[in-house]
């Protein structure tokens, strides 16, 4: 008899960290339940990118849950505040950037916490990196360890012994060797999205923080940007 695969969870944003981490999970042989959120975002069109990496990496399972952090604002991308937009990597400021979401990933990760019990899982992967400019403090790798200890803490198979694993295969690699490994698993990375700020479209406006180090990690992998940005297609 076949051996069933362990189950888990993925927390997919539909950007090129969320898809290569999913690919690395389906490669250790994991069957993946992905965990999407529509919580008010400005670049919405990223739910969209998650369920077509979703369906191209063949999960078990995709869940979209929606939250909305706009309640609350306090970040470019959930309230009326203007997304930093520059056409040099290098003017990314440092610090906690004003895109970052108060509390987001703790409260993204309380959910994939739930999920996972659920589905009797003890492994959650999610796409964080605090190499590439992040600022995040919820992208720290003390951050992990101190979720990973909550999780046997509060939850009901965590103090009848699971021992809840949050794997972060990515939180050391810089933005080239993360496109690298997405081309090395045969991610689609054009099924992805980035930008901050898209156009009426969904294009990539292409001078946000996340567009400049989009474009800066496949210029630095030497592999070719796939992605259509909104000067591109002016220019066409």
């Amino acid at each position: 008899m076949a051996k069933t695969a362990s189950k888990a969870v993925i927390l997919l944003s539909g950007g090129l960290d969320s898809a290569t981490t999913a690919a690395i999970a389906r490669e250790q042989g994991f069957a993946l339940h992905s965990l999407t959120f529509a919580y008010g975002q400005r670049h919405a069109v990223e739910l969209q990118a998650a369920v077509r990496v979703a369906e191209s990496l063949s999960v078990a399972q995709h869940v979209v849950q929606t939250i909305d952090l706009r309640a609350f604002g306090g970040s470019a991308l959930t309230d009326s505040i203007d997304v930093p937009k520059s056409a040099d990597p290098s003017a990314i400021r440092p610090g906690i950037p004003i895109t970052y979401v108060p509390a987001r990933n703790t409260i993204f990760l309380a959910f994939a916490l739930a999920f996972a019990e659920t589905i009797a899982s003890k492994d959650i992967f999610i796409g964080v990196n605090a190499v590439d400019y992040s600022g995040y403090p919820d992208c720290r790798e003390e951050y992990i360890a101190k979720f990973e200890e909550l999780a046997r803490l509060a939850t009901k198979a965590g103090v009848e012994g699971a021992q809840f694993k949050l794997h972060t295969p990515l939180i050391a690699c810089s933005k080239a060797e993360i496109i690298r490994e997405g081309v090395r698993l045969g991610v689609d990375l054009s099924l992805t999205h980035s930008c901050y700020d898209p156009g009426l479209e969904g294009l990539a406006c292409g001078f946000c923080d996340s567009c400049l180090l989009r474009k800066k990690g496949y210029a630095d992998a030497g592999i070719p940007d796939p992605t259509e940005y909104v000067r591109a297609a002016n220019d066409a």
